[in-house]
């Protein structure tokens, strides 16, 4: 598993990111990316000029956050 440092040392410059909503598209939607084995970035669809924070799957996991609700697997 990696440590959180270690996840802002991963390239995220090609990284693919699918949105997500939580209501209409206007409102709380954000994008996530599978960046490595066990590593996410997650941004503000709304504030792209934002560097994305980063994630190991066990944090996505207990702050609720499911890939699979962005079609991504785990």
């Amino acid at each position: 598993m990696l440590n959180g440092s270690d996840l802002y040392a991963l390239d995220i410059t090609s990284a693919s990111f699918v949105q997500a909503c939580g209501g209409p598209c206007s409102e709380g939607c954000v994008a996530l990316a599978r960046i490595g084995a066990d590593a996410w970035a997650l941004g503000d669809s709304k504030r792209p000029d934002l560097t994305p924070l980063r994630f190991t799957t066990e944090e996505l996991s207990i702050a609720g956050i499911d890939p699979a609700r962005f079609g991504l697997a785990n």
